[in-house]
């Protein structure tokens, strides 16, 4: 063995061409052992779209293109689920599922880090190899202060008018069908409020090379570790996990990672018989155009996977000269009688209703989220500038007793039990309004050692139902971030 090295040696040593042809040859056998093992160098050829600010002048998308390292980015599948309380929900992602799941395996054969987060989920995964790399993940140093909570608004959305009403849970389910549909749940076991138990089987997960995790704290550890500097999010629902979840788009947005939304992977939940009344798929490019307006870019499928962009059957093309407009229309005194509709507070009638309301007598819905940090979560005082008797208030459904009352005000205690941890709360008051001419000052939740001034936008409405007094699902879902509040310092 030793003679025919020397003889292989002395031999190459003489020839050139040999030489050469044996470097080639070593070459592409590695390039293609790296190709194999998903270890060979790519880059992502993005065309980033997004919506300029109203005050740029600009009326139409902006495209830029951007290349990202496969190796420095993180796909991250959010609550694609195996059952939905929504029929229609569950049939529309049964459409873009299988053109996801190829575009995931792509992504993760070019060198990207794939994290499936089915929310809720985690004990179906117990034991499973994805979900303990996730857990074993090494704590990052830099983790942000709230990347473990849910995120209902970052800044640039304070002057934002959110696209849709989605306080009725946004399902567009025909009654019967749900109903049915209720029932088949039922009899597999599972509540029909919250069905899922695990991410769809129509999503592969590799044992090998991906992560399971729905705490955005495990996620940063990931991306940490990893090195992730880009993250692409696919998944449902837009409008409320996808933007909201600790892992989502604004978490991702306000703590600096370069991040977008892949808009023909997604679904919204909106209900066509809510504002602003259009089609199902007209809502979703309306949820589309605020993410890219305020939040982060938007790109297609097909930018990496190749193809064709998905498009929901019965959905409309999209026209590509401009963004969807959205448009708050003045209100009517009309509108305040039969649905929420926003205005200010505080104000007389007329500021508040931006003049669709002159004067009133009779009954006063009003409405907003707000959330507190686990330091003021304790002994949390609403006060509202109305005197005794003339005023009541809820949160998250439930009614709140009143304390100590001083002049011209009432002040309620907020029952630790009644505020979900570190997450939206729904405020709603009601005011008799034959005893209290209008708020002419705002509300406050006082905590242990700061308070938050609810002065600004609320959802208003005129008239009487104890059915107003909560919503269908949790704050965090049905609420949007124009009627926010957020107290978080010390």
């Amino acid at each position: 063995k030793a003679l025919m090295r020397k003889a292989i040696v002395n031999s190459v040593s003489c020839n050139p061409v040999w030489l050469g042809c044996l470097l080639l040859h070593g070459t592409f056998f590695l390039l293609t052992t790296m190709a194999m093992h998903g270890h060979a160098e790519d880059t992502f050829r993005l065309q980033l779209r997004s919506i300029p600010a109203v005050q740029s002048g600009e009326s139409s998308y902006r495209v830029e293109e951007q290349h990202w390292e496969a190796r420095k980015t993180a796909v991250i599948i959010c609550d694609v689920w195996d059952y939905h309380h929504s029929i229609n929900a569950v049939r529309r992602l049964e459409q873009f599922a299988p053109r996801m799941n190829e575009f995931i395996k792509e992504a993760r054969k070019r060198g990207a880090t794939i994290v499936h987060a089915p929310s809720d989920c985690m004990p179906a995964y117990v034991g499973h190899a994805a979900r303990t790399r996730a857990m074993e993940t090494p704590l990052a140093k830099n983790s942000p202060r709230d990347i473990a909570s849910w995120c209902s608004k970052i800044p640039a959305e304070e002057q934002a008018i959110y696209p849709v009403d989605q306080s009725d849970g946004g399902e567009d389910d025909d009654p019967e069908e749900h109903a049915a549909w209720a029932k088949k749940l039922s009899s597999l076991g599972r509540n029909p409020g919250i069905p899922w138990g695990a991410q769809s089987s129509l999503i592969e997960i590799d044992s090998n090379l991906d992560y399971i995790s729905d705490r955005g704290d495990e996620v940063w550890n990931i991306m940490t570790q990893r090195g992730i500097e880009n993250v692409i999010l696919v998944g449902v629902h837009t409008n409320m996990c996808v933007l909201g979840r600790p892992f989502g788009l604004r978490q991702m947005a306000r703590n600096g990672i370069r991040v977008v939304l892949v808009r023909d992977l997604t679904d919204c939940m909106y209900n066509p018989k809510r504002w602003p009344y259009v089609d199902h798929f007209a809502g979703n490019d309306l949820v589309i155009a605020h993410v890219e307006q305020f939040v982060s870019p938007t790109i297609t499928s097909d930018q990496i996977l190749g193809g064709k962009p998905f498009r929901f059957q019965g959905a409309k093309e999209v026209l590509s000269n401009g963004p969807p407009t959205i448009v708050a229309p003045k209100p009517t005194r009309q509108d305040f009688e039969r649905q929420w509709s926003l205005g200010s507070i505080p104000n007389d009638w007329k500021g508040m209703t931006s003049d669709a309301v002159t004067e009133y007598r009779g009954i006063g819905w009003y409405r907003c989220a707000f959330r507190v940090s686990k330091e003021n979560a304790k002994d949390l005082r609403l006060r509202v500038p109305c005197p005794l008797k003339s005023v009541s208030a809820w949160i998250n459904g439930k009614k709140l007793e009143q304390a100590k009352n001083g002049v011209g005000e009432t002040q309620f205690v907020v029952p630790p039990d009644s505020v979900a941890n570190d997450e939206a709360q729904l405020l709603v008051i009601r005011v008799d309004h034959d005893q209290v001419s209008t708020l002419m000052q705002s509300p406050t939740i006082v905590g242990k050692s700061s308070q938050l001034d609810l002065r600004g936008r609320w959802q208003i409405r005129l008239g009487d139902d104890p059915e107003w007094s909560g919503i269908p699902l949790p704050a965090k879902f049905g609420t949007p971030p124009d009627i926010f509040y957020e107290l978080t310092s010390k």
